[in-house]
Parts: structure tokens; C-alpha cells; sequence
């Protein structure tokens, strides 16, 4: 007997929709580094809208993990260094809030302003995702892949949120467009606001060198460079030390040879030593060695145990004084705040360890510090962010807006941004060049020069505008020198804060809410109707 024609035809959408999903969600990996084909994010965007258009809410849920699923596998990809297992299951539990995004649009198809509920939908998903569970992954936010197109000046204005809201509006036009072929007039209203949003950005006033101050420092920035990539590349932790020590020796003597001026302050990157300086003399010393060859202060990145807590240990950034200094060696430190769970601790330790032999390459749980880093390093105040600590939005603001900033600094914000960094684990993977966008999307959300120190690469130089002046490659040895200004003003963006973001993400809850009661009201009423009346009974 021949298949119903209905059910034909439901099967040939459902099949298109999954279709949609999956392509959106590849293609939408290409936008973002390593690829940065960053075009290609609003019709992937547009694809992943009209798949979940118009279908129910659980649906829409689960067309949106598959989009999910399959974007955050590919982009994530170089987490396979760590294990497959580890790989999956956490692209598989971040997938669920691309999942939440699917529900949201489906919920809010019926409702006149759906263009507008599909990035509020996005902003929701991306505040949640970067909190929960266990501190949250921003990894693959729609911001971190538009970090030098003209979208990304809205930075300055309400931070990654603004990004985000911006590229996914512009897949919900292009959407729009679509379902609304047949009425001229709104597929041209939906294609001039496509322009009009990829346009506005170049009129956002974004910060460039020297603006509002005169005051500047010549930074350098050291990267020593490791034996090997992956998860061996610090089995030999003295040679790590080693490597960074003589880089700084030879940009000493370049400067003495009149190669290159005078840097003011020096940037080593995190994890240049894994052999706790206050504890090794040899460390300690031959830190001090290279401290006084170049005669400035340099941030030293350390790993160190935390006092008076034998099973816990610091991920720490050090001002390291020369000799000469009225004060010299370690001073001013800031402890690593946001540590990365499986990576830098294990939760339900007692019990996964025996599961999982690989924890034990982590046999002590970094602790997390509790005050903003915000350090006096020679003449620059600089706020210091330790490796993915760039992806989480509150703690560059806090720096640069001087929140939780303690001692002789406090109520002072950072007027350089440094990222102490080591992506060794992760050589060759695209996960630096991953990482590296996110630090220009920083330097124009907070109006600051971004000093990227990475101990294998990419190591960097990027101005207040974003541009990246200069940089070196994976696993090579070097410096970089460059003049940077030091800035005092806030953008927009710091000003306020996690206002927009929360505006957006109660908007979207608001518009879900009346979505549902909607629905129940329709509902009732196709009761009511249906429902025989007295007489008839």
C-alpha cells in the first residue's frame, strides 16, 4: 500500500531540516580560525534558523544539538590531544545549549518579531554556556569568529554579546529573506537590514594608538619555545626554564649591540617555569639571571605551591625585579582565577581518578586565586590573564574597570592587557589561532594593547584597534618588541558592563514566556470550539 502523501511529505522536511542542521553547523566551523572564511557565519547561521523555524520547541531542541554537535567536534577538534573521550564528551555536553537555541526559535516562530528572538536566542545560550557547568567554556562563541570583520567594532560597545548579537541577526535576515520570498517588500526590508548591520560597524568609533594619553611603554615579549608538542611537552620542565632564560639573555644582547632599544617591561609567558622558584634555588636563580641581563621587570609565569596547602598548587604571574630595583626578585603576583576543570583540576577526583588512568599527569589541583590581576610591571599597569581566562568576558573588565583589585593598586584598572599563555598540548591543532582571535576581539572591546606570551606560540603584539602588528610562529624561538600605549579610558563597553547581555537574555525568556502562553491560549480556544454544546448533549 503507498506510503500517505502527508506523511511523504513530513518525512522529505524532516529529512531537509537534519540536512540544514548539519550543514549549518559545518559550515559555521569554517568562519572561525583556523579557516576564518568569517563570511560564511551568517548563511550557516541562516541554514540552522530555518531548520528550526516553525517546528516544535523539542524538535527545535534537537535539530539545534545536531547543528551543535557537529560545530563543536570540528571545532574542537584539538582537544583529541587529550583523548577522544574527553573530546566528545565535551563537545556532546556544550552541544546542548546550541540545542537550547533551537527550542528558542522554534518556540517563537509564530510571534511577529522572530528575526529579532534568534539572536536574543544566541546571546541566552552563549551567557549560560560561559557559566555553567563548572565555571562554563566560552570556546565557540559566534563573537570568536568574527574578530576582524566589520562586525567586530560593535566589541566596543556591549562587548562579545554585541558580536554575537550582530552575526546571528544577520543569519536571521538572510533567513527572514527566505520564508518571506514571496512578499517583495520584506525580503528587500530584511536585505537592506543585512547591509545596514554589516555596514554600522565601521561607524563605531574603536580606540587606536595613543588615544586620550601620551604615555607609552616599549614591551617585549619572550617565547622560549618547548622540546615537543602535546601532552609530553613538559616532561623536561628545566629545559622549558632554560629556553626562556637564554631568549632573554639574547634579547639583552641585542639591545647592548644597538640591534633594538631598551624594552621597559618584559612578558614571559605562562608555565616558563614548572619548577617553583621559591622553592628550587637553581630556578630562582637562573630567573634572576635573566632578569638582570635585561635590567627591566619581567612577568614571569610559574607554576608554585600554594602556601600552607601541601596538595594544591598556584598557576601564578610574577613581577620578577633586577637586582639594581630597591626592591629585586619576586614581588606582586596574581593567582590564575578561573583554572580549567579536567585540565588544571578534577572534579570528583576520588572518583574519576581511579576511572581515568591519563589524571594522574595531574596528580594536584591548581587552586583558584581570588583578586583581579592588576600589577604594577615597571611603568605599565597591566592586567593579566592566564591562558583561556581570555575567553571568560568578566575578567578582562574587571581588570580594565580596576573590580577586585587588592593591595597598593586597588580600585586601579589595567592599562595594557597581557595573556600569559602555553598552548603547547595543542601545537599545530588550530586551538592558537583560536585563542589569539579572541585576544584581538579583547583589545577593542577594552580599548587596550593585548601582549600575547605563549611559550611555544602564537605569541603576539596586537594594538587597541585589534590589529596584530607582529607575532611568531608555533614552536619557534624569539622575541617581539614594540612601543604600546598606555590607555586610561573606558570604552562604552566597559561602562556597562553585563547590562546588555542580561537585557538580551531576559528579553529572550520574556518572548519564549509569551510564545507559550500563546500557544496554551490557542490551545483552549480550539477546545472550547471543538467542545459540544448543552443542547446537542
Amino acid at each position: 500500500m503507498p506510503e500517505p502523501a502527508a506523511a511523504t511529505s513530513s518525512r522529505r522536511s524532516l529529512l531537509l531540516r537534519a540536512a540544514g542542521s548539519l550543514g549549518g553547523g559545518a559550515l559555521l566551523v569554517l568562519s572561525f580560525p583556523p579557516y576564518d572564511v568569517f563570511w560564511l557565519a551568517p548563511p550557516a547561521l541562516a541554514l540552522m534558523t530555518l531548520s528550526w523555524h516553525g517546528v516544535r520547541a523539542s524538535r527545535g531542541m534537537w535539530l539545534g544539538y545536531v547543528a551543535g554537535f557537529v560545530f563543536l567536534t570540528w571545532h574542537l577538534v584539538w582537544m583529541r590531544v587529550i583523548g577522544d573521550d574527553a573530546w566528545l564528551l565535551l563537545a556532546g555536553a556544550f552541544a546542548l545549549s546550541i540545542g537550547l537555541v533551537g527550542a528558542g526559535v522554534a518556540a517563537t516562530s509564530r510571534l511577529r518579531v522572530w528575526p529579532l528572538a534568534v539572536p536574543l536566542m544566541w546571546v541566552l545560550s552563549e551567557a549560560l554556556r560561559d557559566r555553567v557547568p563548572l565555571g562554563g567554556f566560552p570556546w565557540g562563541r559566534l563573537a570568536f569568529g568574527q574578530t576582524a570583520t566589520t562586525l567586530t567594532p560593535y566589541a566596543a560597545l556591549a562587548g562579545a554579546p554585541a558580536v554575537t548579537f550582530a552575526v546571528s541577526l544577520l543569519g536571521a535576515l538572510l533567513a527572514f529573506a527566505w520564508v518571506e520570498r514571496s512578499r517583495p517588500r520584506a525580503t528587500v526590508a530584511a536585505l537592506v537590514g543585512v547591509a545596514l548591520v554589516s555596514s554600522l560597524g565601521g561607524l563605531v568609533p574603536i580606540p587606536t594608538d595613543g588615544e586620550g594619553t601620551t604615555d607609552s611603554v616599549t614591551a617585549a615579549v619572550v617565547q622560549g619555545n618547548v622540546p615537543g608538542a602535546g601532552m609530553g611537552a613538559f616532561d623536561t620542565r628545566a629545559v622549558v626554564l632554560e629556553n626562556h632564560v637564554h631568549e632573554t639573555e639574547r634579547l639583552a644582547a641585542d639591545v647592548k649591540a644597538g640591534k633594538v632599544p631598551q624594552p621597559d617591561v618584559v612578558v614571559w609567558p605562562e608555565n616558563s617555569t614548572d619548577i617553583d622558584p621559591f622553592v628550587d634555588p637553581s630556578a630562582h636563580d637562573q630567573i634572576q639571571q635573566a632578569v638582570d641581563a635585561i635590567g627591566v621587570p619581567v612577568l614571569v609565569g610559574a607554576v608554585v605551591n600554594a602556601p600552607a596547602d601541601p596538595d594544591r598548587i598556584w598557576n601564578v604571574g610574577i613581577v620578577w625585579q633586577p637586582t639594581a630595583s630597591p626592591d629585586p626578585g619576586p614581588g606582586q603576583f596574581y593567582v590564575k582565577q578561573h583554572p580549567v576543570p579536567f585540565g588544571e583540576w578534577i572534579p570528583a577526583r576520588g572518583l574519576l581518578s581511579k576511572l581515568i588512568a591519563r589524571f594522574d599527569r595531574i596528580p594536584r589541583d591548581f587552586a583558584a586565586g581570588d583578586s583581579t590581576g592588576v600589577l604594577q610591571l615597571g611603568p605599565a599597569r597591566i592586567g593579566d590573564l592566564i591562558c583561556f581566562e581570555v575567553a571568560y568576558d568578566e575578567l578582562g573588565r574587571a581588570a580594565v574597570r580596576g573590580e577586585g583589585v587588592t593591595g597598593d593598586l586597588a580600585g586601579l584598572g589595567a592599562r595594557i592587557l597581557t595573556v600569559q599563555t602555553n598552548n603547547a598540548t595543542y601545537g599545530y591543532t588550530g586551538q592558537p589561532e583560536q585563542q589569539m582571535a579572541m585576544s584581538r576581539l579583547r583589545a577593542i572591546e577594552h580599548g587596550r594593547s593585548v601582549l600575547i606570551a605563549a611559550t611555544s606560540g602564537i605569541s603576539a603584539i596586537i594594538t587597541p584597534d585589534g590589529r596584530v602588528t607582529q607575532s611568531l610562529p608555533e614552536f619557534t624561538a624569539g622575541y617581539l618588541e614594540q612601543q604600546v600605549p598606555l590607555r586610561d579610558s573606558l570604552t562604552l563597553s566597559d561602562r556597562v558592563g553585563a547590562v546588555p547581555e542580561i537585557v538580551a537574555s531576559l528579553a529572550a525568556i520574556v518572548l519564549v514566556a509569551v510564545a507559550a502562553f500563546g500557544r496554551r491560549r490557542r490551545s483552549d480556544v480550539g477546545s472550547t470550539l471543538h467542545q459540544p454544546s448543552e443542547e446537542s448533549q
